[in-house]
């Protein structure tokens, strides 16, 4: 299973779990920024939608088009928004299928890190927007500013202490170095780049259901299989979040990289 295999069971299981918990307080912030925008937006990495139905929500009257490469995410974000304003479109972000300068805007949440060619995807980001054009987009800082995510991390490599998993630490946590993503934009074409981080609380309503999203709604769930037995991580995992956060809902510090370029 690659990292970006998001297939199967994963994108039922990441919406119900990882939607409340971990993209949701991102996508809030996400909306935020495009208040009030009514151009064309194009969202890239949508996954199952969490971003997609905030741009909804906070431009009305933008025409957003919303994209993902993989389709199991793509299906459920469409299932999940009935937005007038939006269209679904299955899309490679390193190699786009629209015309030059087609857009006023871009978002992305959580996806860059995902892609093999991030030059390639900075390149078709430039070409696609506008004169002008914003692209905003958000990575998770280090994985240790993220406490959830790193207590499932640390346990699962327990677990295997031979061969540990590293999704976490490789791909979603691992691209968040502000120098090479500001010199990656530059060399893209990209001018007036802006970083700052965002910490907000990541909560869930039990350890279990934190450990289900990030055991079984991720590729992790592919490595743990590959080397074991899911349930045994499954209950390791809640039992070491419930150790650290307690039995009841929980709450634990995130933080994420909010980046924004402008394409001359």
């Amino acid at each position: 299973m690659t990292d970006a295999a998001f297939v199967g069971a994963i994108p039922e299981i990441y919406e119900r779990c990882l939607g409340p918990m971990l993209f949701e307080p991102y996508a809030r912030d996400m909306g935020r920024r495009f208040k009030g925008f009514d151009g064309e937006l194009l969202e890239t990495a949508a996954g199952t939608g969490q971003v997609t139905r905030a741009l909804a929500e906070a431009a009305p009257n933008a025409a957003i088009t919303a994209t993902d490469l993989n389709g199991p995410m793509l299906a459920e974000a469409a299932r999940l928004c009935a937005a007038r304003n939006v269209r679904f479109e299955a899309a490679d972000a390193q190699a786009l299928p629209f015309p030059d300068q087609r857009f006023d805007a871009i978002v992305c949440q959580f996806g860059v890190m995902f892609y093999p060619d991030k030059a390639a995807s900075f390149s078709e980001a430039r070409r696609v927007l506008r004169p002008g054009g914003r692209y905003v987009f958000n990575v998770w800082d280090e994985l240790d500013r993220n406490a959830l995510s790193q207590v499932a991390h640390d346990t699962v490599a327990r677990l295997f202490p031979g061969d540990p998993p590293c999704f976490f630490a490789r791909t979603p946590f691992g691209w968040n170095d502000r120098g090479l993503i500001e010199r990656a934009l530059a060399q893209a074409g990209f001018h007036e780049v802006a970083i700052e981080t965002v910490a907000l609380p990541t909560a869930a309503p039990s350890a279990a259901s934190a450990a289900e999203g990030l055991c079984c709604g991720t590729p992790l769930r592919g490595e743990i299989e590959a080397r074991g037995d899911l349930g045994a991580a499954l209950e390791a995992v809640t039992r070491a979040l419930e150790t650290q956060f307690g039995t009841g809902p929980i709450s634990a510090p995130g933080q994420a990289v909010v980046v924004t370029a402008r394409r001359q």
